[in-house]
């Protein structure tokens, strides 16, 4: 019998599981791959301070330090925001690869059980305790538990098997290709993103410096794109960085529909992308995932102590999540909603048009200026504005 059993060992999972042990539980962390943080499916920026939240930094893990972001329109006009500006994506590149591995071994030392190569394959709730059946390297066996947090990814399982309906419509979804790649010529201080139709349509491209050469990945809305996000990136590197070579590929998905209406049922709480936490524009989701990774063990432990895992008071942990950046996912989705509306044309008059002197250069700055010089393109949305 396990307080909690967390699945999947990303940052939320680890985070949770870490949360969970500190504070007395009896914990198991299950994550089905055979490494943790393999594959990277991920750009692998966070904010120093969202990073700083919760693990202290350690240059192992720390792939590269950025002063901020360069963003170019279609048309190749520039804007540059300091880190502190930027959002949750930019401050520091990690090694996802290293990093994750240390956040489990943090959940590990705390007191919870790890186990890689391990498959939760069914759930069964039964006198208010969930049995979880379990699957590493042709063996199976049950255990039961009184909470299941699903840290397991945009493709949840534990979702489905609890009754949550988390299916994606197309507009709702960023299919995404990166590419780990050296000998290209770039400003190693910056993490920088493309807009435009033309190049990444309803998504950007980025890129993010690395120790050795740098993250190039697209991202992209299938239900507004005319070929796959590899062609379309493979398109940008062959222009911009023709002398470039692709050391590693990997590609995914990442959800963009913003707030969710609950990330809780009975026994049940969802972390990170499972419970769509990622930013609608950046499709950024390291941040929120280690935060809601707390909450998540926090409500846990209070659970623990009542006795009561049921979706009532499991919805704690919405409150929390939602107090803290949920509302900022609803905002996002509106404004990504209309950016993804705008043609080329129209995003480089819009960065033309901000002003070289603007005081504060931050994202919402940014917007009001475009709101001043082109009201009719934000009207509709003028409250996430003003």
């Amino acid at each position: 019998m396990f307080d909690v059993v967390v699945v999947g060992a990303g940052p939320g999972g680890s985070i949770t599981a870490k949360t969970c042990a500190e504070n007395g539980l009896n914990v198991l962390l299950v994550e089905k791959r055979q490494e943790i943080g393999v594959p990277v499916r991920c750009a692998e920026g966070i904010s120093k301070s969202a990073l700083e939240r919760f693990v202290e930094p350690k240059k192992f893990f720390i792939s590269r330090e950025v002063v901020g972001a360069k963003i170019y329109a279609p048309d190749g006009t520039e804007i540059t925001l300091s880190e502190e500006r930027a959002g949750n994506e930019v401050g520091y590149v990690l090694e996802r690869k290293v990093f994750d591995r240390y956040l489990a071994k943090l959940a590990s030392n705390a007191g919870a059980e790890v186990l890689v190569k391990t498959t939760a394959y069914a759930f069964e709730r039964k006198d208010g305790i969930v049995r979880v059946k379990l699957r590493r390297m042709g063996e199976e066996w049950e255990v039961e538990t009184k909470i299941v947090v699903g840290a397991d990814g945009v493709e949840s399982r534990v979702a489905k098997a609890f009754g949550i309906d988390t299916t994606l419509k197309p507009n709702e979804l960023e299919s995404c290709v990166q590419y780990l790649m050296t000998n290209i010529d770039f400003d190693p201080d910056y993490c920088h993103f493309w807009l435009g139709k033309s190049i990444a349509p309803g998504g950007y491209i980025w890129l993010f410096p690395k120790k050795v050469g740098a993250n190039v990945g697209i991202g992209v809305m299938p239900s507004l794109a005319k070929r796959s996000p590899k062609e379309y990136l493979d398109d940008f590197v062959s222009e911009r960085f023709p002398n470039g070579r692709i050391v590693e590929l990997v590609a995914g998905a990442v959800p963009v529909c913003g707030e969710i209406e609950s990330a809780v049922a009975d026994n049940l709480m969802l972390v990170g992308d499972a419970a769509r936490h990622a930013d609608p524009i950046t499709g950024g989701g390291i941040a929120n995932a280690m935060k809601a990774g707390y909450y998540a063990g926090k409500v846990a432990v209070e659970a623990v102590k009542r006795g009561d895992f049921s979706k009532n008071f499991l919805k704690r942990y919405d409150k929390l999540w939602k107090d803290d950046f949920g509302k900022d996912l609803a905002r996002k989705r509106k404004l990504q909603q209309k950016l993804i509306k705008m043609d080329d044309e129209t995003l480089n008059k819009i960065f033309r048009s901000i002003p070289k002197n603007i005081k504060e250069l931050s994202v919402r700055a940014i917007v009001l200026e475009i709101f001043k010089k082109h009201p009719k393109l934000l009207w509709d949305i003028k409250d996430l504005i003003l």
